[in-house]
């Protein structure tokens, strides 16, 4: 069931991603946003997070702590969805369901924020991309950058009469 959301979401998250404009990567909405770059850039590598959920047993920011990618173009983002994508999707099954009822930590140093299943931290992984993924939507509609459907049409994809 993981492996087909997975899919399902992936297939909404391109789209969007596509949409992502080459001019457009160091614009905000507002100063404590995240630029374009930022926000589209994390949407990318979430996928990534199954991979790292399945492979490790916590993440700890004190000792790994977060460096994306540079992107600086449409090509490169989507080529960093999918790589992240074909990651955790092979990572995801081969899984079992042992495996996912393993716990898993994030934490920074001493400081614990959350212990949880694997299988729950997955599902955090992919409520984080539908969160960034609407996110990323709303800075497009600022931008006046046609938006994709999700779930169905969106406004632009509609012919209101």
């Amino acid at each position: 069931m993981l492996l087909k959301e997975m899919e399902q979401e992936a297939q909404t998250t391109r789209k969007m991603l596509s949409r992502v404009p080459d001019d457009k990567y160091d614009w905000r909405p507002h100063e404590k946003s995240m630029t374009v770059r930022q926000l589209a850039t994390h949407v990318a590598e979430l996928p990534g997070w199954v991979s790292m959920t399945l492979t490790t047993d916590e993440l700890d920011f004190a000792q790994n702590p977060y460096q994306p990618e540079v992107i600086n173009n449409n090509t490169d983002l989507l080529n960093l969805f999918e790589k992240s994508l074909a990651g955790g999707r092979s990572q995801l099954a081969e899984s079992n369901e042992d495996e996912l009822l393993r716990s898993w930590t994030l934490r920074n140093g001493d400081e614990v924020y959350v212990v949880s299943s694997k299988a729950e931290v997955l599902r955090m992984a992919f409520c984080q991309t539908v969160h960034h993924r609407a996110q990323l939507g709303v800075y497009l509609r600022l931008l006046n950058i046609p938006i994709p459907g999700s779930y169905g049409p969106s406004a632009d994809e509609q012919n209101f009469n």
